[in-house]
């Protein structure tokens, strides 16, 4: 990722394209981590469960971007200076959600890819929470927020987050420029928004696998 402004909006470093690679593998072992690449939409509405060959609809050119989950114990995102202290089931127990959502594409921008990958993205998150939760510790931890921050100039991104259902912790910038906006996850709660939400088109849940 080169582009300068995109960097800045998602306070990210520039990487090669072996580096990023690289990261998406480490990501992809991260019990901590879980992490989406955006495509084109398929060109039609296949059935529930059906099998997606990799690189049939997803080679690098139909790639948008990607949308991101990372795991962290709720008292490491207080800051608290005793964290040592604390009995590490403990700590586990209770844990926070940081998500970052990008379409590396300028063109494609405000086009509603990045509403629909993060609609999906939720949805994806509440229904397997239970096995992603066990993944990270055991006993499986609840999860208590999500959160994310985002620089105050990019309203668009701002609105886009509001607009399904996270709101500000402050009103106000913090040092970095950035604004942090938190939801506390309700599958049901959810799911009563999911239906205004028909008009936007149905979400499907395929399987995705290696060719064999």
């Amino acid at each position: 990722m080169q582009d300068a402004d995109l960097q800045t909006a998602t306070a990210s470093e520039p990487l090669t394209l072996t580096e990023e690679f690289a990261m998406q593998r480490s990501w992809r072992a991260d019990r901590d981590k879980l992490t989406f690449i955006v495509c084109f939409p398929l060109p039609e509405i296949l059935p529930e469960g059906t099998l997606l060959r990799a690189g049939e609809y997803d080679p690098p050119g139909r790639m948008l971007g990607d949308v991101n989950l990372f795991l962290l114990p709720s008292d490491e995102e207080e800051g608290e200076e005793d964290s040592n202290d604390v009995d590490e089931n403990a700590r586990s127990s209770i844990i926070i959600g940081e998500i970052e959502l990008m379409i590396a594409r300028k063109e494609f921008h405000r086009r509603g890819f990045g509403r629909s990958a993060l609609r999906a993205f939720l949805v994806y998150l509440l229904s397997h929470w239970e096995a992603l939760a066990t993944e990270y510790a055991s006993p499986p931890p609840r999860l208590e927020f999500l959160r994310v921050k985002i620089q105050k100039s990019n309203v668009g991104s701002i609105r886009l987050f509001e607009s399904v259902g996270f709101a500000r912790t402050e009103q106000e910038a913090n040092y970095f420029g950035e604004v942090e906006l938190r939801w506390v996850p309700d599958f049901e709660d959810w799911k009563e928004k999911e239906k205004g939400e028909e008009e936007e088109g149905s979400l499907v849940e395929l399987r995705y696998g290696l060719l064999s």
